[in-house]
């Protein structure tokens, strides 16, 4: 499977960094995810469980009260006010 960079940051500093095949959030327009080779875009993320999902097929999940998720080319970041591992 394809994988990409995702950094997950909060003020506390990265809580995640690391190749995964997707993430998965509530945006402002509803739920979605992110596979390698997705357009660029920036989004609200509302407060809900994320999903992250290894190339080993191993899932993390965690709680958050929402934040920023920017997709680019070079890696997708998730900055977000909290993050706990469920």
């Amino acid at each position: 499977m394809s994988t990409f960079k995702l950094v997950i940051s909060t003020p506390d500093g990265n809580k995640f960094s690391g190749e995964v095949v997707s993430f998965s959030v509530r945006g402002s327009d509803g739920d979605l995810a992110v596979l390698a080779g997705h357009i660029p875009f920036i989004t609200s993320v509302k407060p809900c469980d994320c999903v992250i999902l290894l190339d080993d097929g191993t899932e993390k999940k965690a709680h958050t009260e929402g934040g920023l998720l920017t997709v680019s080319a070079k890696q997708t970041t998730f900055m977000s006010s909290s993050y706990v591992p469920l």
